[in-house]
């Protein structure tokens, strides 16, 4: 795979996408996610499609529900649960054994992210948070051991990002060509 061009020589986009408009997984139960995102995190579900369509992959018909669950920006978090419990093994997320980088991070104010935090205590879902420097986290598992994180920013975000995209092109060059000091001194710090 070849490197990427420099940024003077490439093209980018005169309009950038407006925002996400869905991130969709595989779920087991349909109605085991729905009591995790809506009756215990709060996030509504908003639309529920049932579906029936040729794979390709599967190389059959396939039958399955998606369902979309409300983010502030108009964006959603998506879902589906197939008819056949097969095309679950199939279909769902694959996580690596040690560790699970892979997961989709929300940001919310610090308001939010302490409710959500009380939420999962009273409910005894476990959950950590840690200080990465430029924001604040806490992780939790879905039912389906789906990695979930929501995000604050720190109050010097704007300054914090304007020195990342400054050196972005410069900082990936030199952590690609060997030279692998860290950047984020203040990161992973756990909190609870």
């Amino acid at each position: 795979m070849g490197r990427a061009e420099p940024r003077a020589t490439r093209d980018l986009l005169q309009q950038l996408p407006l925002r996400l408009h869905h991130y969709a997984w595989v779920v087991k139960d349909q109605e085991a996610n729905r009591g995790f995102f809506e009756d215990l995190l709060g996030i509504p579900l908003v639309a529920t499609w049932c579906e029936r369509t040729f794979n390709p992959e599967a190389n059959r018909e396939l039958e399955y529900c998606h369902t979309f669950y409300a983010l502030a920006d108009g964006g959603a978090l998506a879902f589906f649960q197939f008819a056949d419990p097969e095309m679950y093994e199939m279909f769902k997320a694959q996580h690596p054994m040690l560790a699970r980088f892979g997961h989709i991070a929300l940001k919310v104010d610090g308001k939010t992210c302490e409710e959500i935090a009380r939420r999962l205590a009273a409910a005894g879902i476990p959950h950590r948070k840690t200080d990465h420097g430029y924001c604040q986290s806490l992780y939790v598992m879905t039912p389906d051991e789906l990695k979930l994180e929501f995000t604050v920013d720190p109050d010097n975000v704007a300054e914090i990002d304007a020195g990342r995209r400054a050196d972005a092109h410069s900082e990936l060059a030199r952590w690609l060509a060997g030279d692998r000091r860290p950047n984020n001194t203040d990161h992973h710090r756990v909190l609870q």
